[in-house]
């Protein structure tokens, strides 16, 4: 009869945990390709969730067959007590990616290359907090399962515990910086105020939000730089976002101009531009003097567009049109500076002393009254009558 608790039983064993474990695996990706029809959730699923799933059944059997056939008793618990760590680490991965997928398929119900897609933007922001702070969670987990294998670990487990608000305290003192951006990453995912693709200027720069994560966020700026800002920036500095409600703006364009400019012919040229460009939404063109010192006039001209890089060029457009065409038709109405020329006059001849004409408060009799307005209320006396009455 074949021993099975030998060296070659446990090869033999170890052989057959293997074929299953092939035979399970084939299966199962059998199953997952017809149940999927070639949708993207099942290419999804298979690239999440292949490497660990197969590594995971490979551990389990290997670990069922050493453990029914393993020969040498005195060694039998630090195998299985390997073999217990590494199915604990194998399954935290499977668990950390089937997480990433699903809510990786729940992004991809809210796409946001679509128009208003405000309330897109906010859910997918929300999501990617979730998935991360999701992976932190069970890899704690993971690793927490892993040291109470051991029972030195479960022995000092209750002191562990009974010092934990010590500990805390330390920690979060030691960790004050980190932890506050962790708690404001969490805070911007779930309170609305940042969202990724939002257009933000921030640290003087505009940019696009490319990455919200739980320490920093990433903004995409306009020359293709990459700004990263930590978490807590966007919730103690104020910051301009641009696309809050809405990605529709308004922008101005402003001209120092003589006087003899005429409004009237510049608003008939500002509404040819418009309806010649597709960057104009139709919503508003206004143009208006707004001021009128100094020699200049201040023209300002107000036009919108559906977002700001469309705003950007509609604004530049506008500038080298209406540029173009005062050279060109009205020139007179370009900036110009007068300068007056004064010829040198001789110098006056000195005048002769003038006489005392007499004052506020002297000079008149009128005047004196309106002195002794001032002094009568006040006694005055002199030295002598001072030093009698002493």
């Amino acid at each position: 009869m074949f021993e099975w608790t030998t060296w070659w039983g446990l090869a033999l064993a170890v052989v057959i945990a293997a074929v299953a474990a092939v035979l399970v695996i084939a299966a199962t990706t059998v199953l997952v390709r017809v149940a999927s029809h070639g949708r993207d959730w099942g290419r999804l699923l298979r690239s999440r969730a292949r490497h660990p799933f197969r590594v995971l059944l490979v551990v389990v059997a290997l670990w069922i067959a050493v453990a029914m056939t393993w020969p040498l008793p005195v060694w039998a618990g630090r195998v299985n007590h390997g073999f217990l760590i590494l199915t604990i680490a194998v399954a935290t991965w499977f668990l950390t990616n089937i997480v990433g997928f699903a809510l990786g398929l729940t992004m991809g119900y809210y796409r946001t290359d679509v128009p208003d897609n405000r309330l897109r933007r906010r859910l997918r922001t929300q999501l990617i907090i979730v998935r991360r702070l999701a992976s932190v969670i069970i890899v704690i987990v993971g690793i927490a399962a892993i040291l109470l294998t051991f029972p030195g670990v479960q022995a000092v487990g209750a002191s562990v515990l009974a010092s934990a608000g010590v500990v805390s305290v330390i920690a979060g003192l030691a960790a004050q910086s980190t932890l506050g951006n962790v708690f404001a990453g969490v805070q911007l995912a779930f309170n609305d105020a940042l969202r990724v693709d939002d257009v933000v200027v921030a640290d003087g720069e505009w940019g696009r939000i490319e990455e919200i994560t739980l320490t920093y966020v990433v903004v995409h700026i306009w020359d293709d730089r990459r700004l990263v800002l930590p978490s807590t920036y966007f919730t103690t500095t104020p910051f301009e976002n641009w696309t809050r409600n809405s990605s529709e703006l308004l922008g101005s364009v402003e001209f120092d101009l003589d006087w003899r400019v005429s409004p009237v012919r510049m608003r008939e040229r500002l509404e040819q531009i418009l309806a010649g460009t597709t960057l104009w939404d139709q919503r508003a063109s206004v143009l208006q003097v707004t001021d009128a010192v100094g020699g200049f006039v201040r023209v300002r001209i107000l036009v919108t567009a559906i977002d700001a890089p469309t705003l950007f060029d509609l604004r530049c457009l506008v500038r080298e049109q209406m540029v173009e065409w005062l050279q060109s038709t009205d020139p007179e109405a370009l900036p110009h500076s007068r300068i007056e020329i004064v010829q040198d006059q001789p110098a006056p001849r000195p005048s002769a002393p003038s006489t005392d004409t007499g004052g506020l408060f002297h000079g008149s009799a009128e005047a004196d009254e309106r002195a002794s307005q001032f002094t009568t209320s006040i006694p005055i006396q002199n030295p002598a009558a001072r030093a009698d009455q002493a």
